[in-house]
């Protein structure tokens, strides 16, 4: 009986073993990046990767972040010595801001968008109606203090086969025209 049990619990372990060596790396946001969702009038709209990262990713981006992150402060364009300390207060900044131009804009009712804060970078991803006035909106939200570009990476055609961000559900699918 010793014998039977021993193959079989081998063979689990090996199953066990080759689905996780499968298994996808999980992403997560390693540099607390500000991520969130500030409408959801387009339904179906694919909602974008963001920050996450896998380990690898992150510790591939690592020294480039380092060097994004402190040029600024090096050529006295920032008051703080890194770019991404800035990034929270831009958070709440933004908020404000949303909410006093969406009367102008109307946004929420024409998006589905999802906003990355980067660096003292707005990314904006997501989808927007066809008539919507996006110029007006990112010019805008580039309005918001410390910010230092808005970066457009929306859609209006949410079923898109390419997208200009990269999504939750495919991160490893290639991105068309990102505007960064």
């Amino acid at each position: 009986m010793k014998r039977l049990i021993q193959p079989h619990l081998a063979s689990l372990l090996i199953c066990m073993v080759t689905a996780h060596a499968h298994a996808e790396a999980p992403r997560i946001n390693h540099g607390h990046d500000p991520f969130f969702q500030i409408s959801k009038a387009i339904s179906e709209c694919p909602v974008p990767l963001g920050p996450l990262e896998t380990e690898q990713e992150w510790l591939d981006d690592s020294h480039y972040r380092i060097e994004r992150g402190n040029s600024c402060w090096v050529e006295g364009r920032c008051r703080l010595s890194n770019a991404y300390l800035y990034d929270a207060e831009i958070a709440d900044a933004v908020q404000r801001r949303l909410a006093n131009i969406n009367y102008a804009t109307h946004w929420r009712e024409q998006s589905t968008l999802w906003l990355t804060l980067q660096r003292r970078f707005i990314y904006v991803q997501g989808c927007v109606a066809p008539g919507f006035d996006k110029k007006t909106f990112l010019a805008e939200l580039a309005k918001t203090a410390d910010v230092d570009r808005v970066i457009d990476d929306t859609t209006i055609n949410p079923h898109a086969a390419s997208l200009p961000y990269k999504t939750l559900a495919d991160p490893d699918k290639p991105v068309t025209d990102p505007g960064n």
